[in-house]
């Protein structure tokens, strides 16, 4: 019974609950025990409060028995990525310099939408120190592990989050995106995670990245997503970028699919180097889409690698956080992040100025592109999930995690919402992800495509019991 209720949405919990034929409580006990079976194995999360949890179930439990649940995520067991604040818990951000005792009296905007519809928090889930690469391990918490194989990387830097929501520790998870963030582990996990148009979903405190840090949803269904936005959305005023609340239902709608739509397939983007496995599987997947009467064109968006355009915004994000870290503590930290802030460090303000012009001058690219095309359609990542622990797969003398990564940080820079969805499984059993983007703003209508193509091949879980 753990097992099953385990494996459910937060969709199908809610309809359990709404019958009276699930109780919150039985399902957080059922979560929590997960995370005592196969967090040993996985190392996804770093913080588990277990009293606190059955306690906001037990609250749930008494609410919906009156019939007066007190929101749309209420009694759904969720976590937090724990470079994300969470009042009465550390937020460690995977750092050894990072004081455990606090205080802790804030919580971020997702934090607090979440505990006001009434969702069960779980705990924190691992990170790479201050989220600064594409796979999870840390100084503070070791590796993390991916369920499908727990010899290889969950990717990152939410990779503590898709390993938790893949394994069926709670139905929904909170994931940050600077340069794929989400979508990368959902694409090595096989999850769904959306990154949505800049500003659409609140932060505080803003992240040191800058205006390429997004939050979104991680799920194991595109309706758990829809649900999740319809909550984080909803405004916050710490954030002054924050978008202007347009009280949208993202449910509304979900299901009209994309019939007309006029969508662009770039298989490389005119320039990445792709697995042919992966290649084979993204392709198949797109004709999905036609075959539901969308109008699909291969073409690629017509602007070169951005990889180094990227890294001069990325790079001195590295650098401010670590000029905040005490110089007596800096041995304690990644010495990947040490170099990459170094890098940071070295770059001028004419270099720096030079890529915000031309990030502005890809943004009006993609917005023009999107003049004739609704969405844009290539793979999440070029390759299947690699060993845990490495930063790059195969030899990795002075290669960085954005140097496999070229489907998802251009799209941090254009601030567009942008999602992964499971697409198949290589030969080794391992998620392929298709990356489906939209313009900016059209978060809606990204939904509205994964869920088209999640309708005709739903997300499937791990085998678990191989663990």
């Amino acid at each position: 019974m753990a097992d099953d209720l385990c494996a459910l949405s937060a969709t199908e919990l809610l309809a359990r609950y709404r019958a009276r034929a699930l109780s919150p409580v039985e399902a957080t006990r059922a979560v929590l025990a997960r995370i005592e079976k196969l967090n040993p194995v996985l190392n996804c999360f770093n913080l588990v409060d277990a009293r606190s949890a059955l306690d906001a179930a037990r609250a749930s439990e008494a609410r919906w028995m009156k019939g007066a649940p007190q929101g749309p995520l209420d009694g759904v067991p969720a976590s937090i990525k724990d470079i994300i604040l969470t009042k009465g818990w550390p937020t460690r951000r995977g750092s050894k310099t990072t004081d455990p005792s606090g205080p802790w009296n804030d919580d971020a905007p997702v934090v607090a939408r979440l505990r006001e519809a009434g969702a069960v928090l779980v705990g924190k889930t691992t990170t790479p120190e201050f989220g600064w690469k594409g796979v999870t391990d840390s100084p503070l918490t070791g590796i993390t592990r991916n369920p499908w194989n727990p010899k290889k990387t969950p990717g990152g830097s939410s990779g503590g989050s898709a390993a938790a929501v893949a394994s069926g520790m709670g139905a929904l998870t909170v994931g940050t995106d600077g340069g794929g963030s989400i979508r990368i582990p959902c694409g090595f996990t096989g999850l769904f995670g959306l990154k949505p148009s800049f500003g659409r979903v609140p932060a505080w405190p803003l992240s040191p990245f800058g205006t390429v840090a997004h939050l979104g949803p991680m799920t194991r269904s595109v309706t758990d997503a829809a649900l999740m936005m319809n909550v984080l959305s909803l405004p916050d005023a710490r954030d002054w970028h924050a978008l202007p609340y347009d009280k949208r239902d993202y449910l509304q709608g979900l299901d009209e699919g994309v019939k007309g739509l006029r969508i662009a397939y770039s298989p490389d983007l005119g320039y990445a180097r792709v697995d042919k496995e992966i290649a084979a599987l993204v392709k198949k997947a797109v004709t999905v889409f036609e075959e539901l009467g969308a109008h699909v064109d291969e073409v690629d968006p017509g602007f070169d690698d951005q990889l180094e355009v990227f890294t001069m915004h990325w790079f001195p994000g590295a650098a401010y956080v670590v000029r905040s870290i005490p110089a007596a503590k800096r041995k304690l930290m990644d010495k990947g992040l040490l170099e990459v802030a170094r890098a940071g460090e070295r770059i001028t303000m004419k270099q720096y100025q030079d890529a915000v012009a031309k990030r502005g001058a890809l943004g009006v690219l993609m917005n023009r592109f999107h003049e004739k095309y609704d969405l844009l359609l290539t793979p999440t990542l070029p390759v299947p999930a690699f060993d845990a622990g490495k930063e790059f797969p195969g030899p990795a003398k002075k290669r960085r995690w954005t140097d496999w990564t070229p489907f998802s940080y251009p799209f941090n820079m254009t601030q567009q919402p942008a999602a992964s969805i499971p697409c198949g499984l290589t030969k080794a059993g391992l998620p392929a992800g298709l990356h489906i983007v939209g313009p900016k703003y059209g978060d809606a209508l990204v939904l509205r495509a994964a869920r088209a193509y999640e309708m005709t091949r739903p997300v499937a879980m791990p085998d678990l019991a191989r663990l």
